[in-house]
């Protein structure tokens, strides 16, 4: 396995897990009969499938099968899918959840757009990295679950975020709250399996910090895209503007580069919460 990344501690970590490291985008493309890609924008990614430099120029007339595995626009997606179809190669979209956690464990969840044939022959290597993989439809389709997922996802941290400070603030123990909460109506993934505030679950990024899991801008980021979506589907999505307009005011705060959990510091009422 070869990998490419402009980052050099990436590809540090690539190399100590056992991979072999290339100095190019060009260089992972030689002799390999698949690319999985994951980069944070449509310009990037499309930059990198489509650029004069970029993995189709690199492959020349040679077939390969394209895993895209970014979080970027249905757009953006199917251009990309196009311009693979047209140099003959075969892709899907497949946008990941599970954060840093499950990327270690290969637990993934892959939310996968494609050809069903190609999604078939994708399979054996998202198996690899994941645990449940979607086939949700044709190019583009694993983009629109992405971010519909993660819109969700904004909104069900910042409620749980909310409840748990208004908890504590009333006298209650943060742990009892989140157990009783996590077997009621209330529960949901923030709540039971990441839960925002610090020292409540050990492996949580709330009590190391808020350091690794998934950072603020991207959340940020991935905002952006669902309510672009949602303004070209002319549907309503006033709580997915409330959640991007306080993940931006994080951000802005100097708060970017933290995991999303760390919101819950943003709307605690008058103390700042101890990592």
């Amino acid at each position: 396995m070869t990998g490419f990344d402009p980052v050099a501690a990436a590809v540090e970590s690539f190399v100590a897990a056992g991979g072999k490291a290339a100095d190019s985008v060009e260089q992972a493309c030689l002799n390999v009969d698949v690319v999985v890609s994951m980069l944070p924008s449509d310009q990037l990614v499309e930059e990198l499938y489509l650029g004069p430099k970029g993995i189709l120029a690199a492959l020349n007339k040679r077939s390969c099968l394209l895993i895209d595995s970014s979080t970027i626009s249905p757009q953006a997606s199917r251009k990309v899918s196009h311009g693979a179809t047209q140099h003959g190669s075969r892709m899907i979209d497949a946008p990941v959840s599970g954060g840093v956690g499950g990327a270690k464990a290969g637990t993934l969840t892959f939310m996968v757009g494609g050809l069903p044939d190609v999604v078939a022959e994708a399979e054996k290597i998202l198996q690899a990295m994941g645990k449940n993989i979607f086939h949700a439809g044709p190019a583009g389709s694993g983009q629109v679950v992405k971010i519909c997922n993660n819109m969700l996802l904004a909104i069900h941290m910042i409620g749980t975020s909310e409840a748990l400070n208004l908890g504590v603030a009333l006298g209650m123990e943060p742990k009892v709250l989140s157990d009783i909460m996590s077997k009621s109506s209330g529960r949901n993934w923030s709540l039971e399996v990441y839960n925002p505030y610090p020292g409540v679950m050990e492996n949580a990024p709330a009590s190391r910090q808020y350091s690794g899991g998934f950072a603020v801008d991207l959340m940020a980021k991935d905002l952006g895209l669902a309510l672009a979506a949602s303004q070209s589907a002319q549907t309503a999505t006033p709580l997915g503007h409330l959640a991007r307009d306080l993940f931006a005011m994080w951000s802005k705060l100097g708060h970017g580069g933290q995991d999303f959990s760390s919101i819950l510091q943003l709307l605690t009422p008058t103390k700042a919460v101890s990592a």
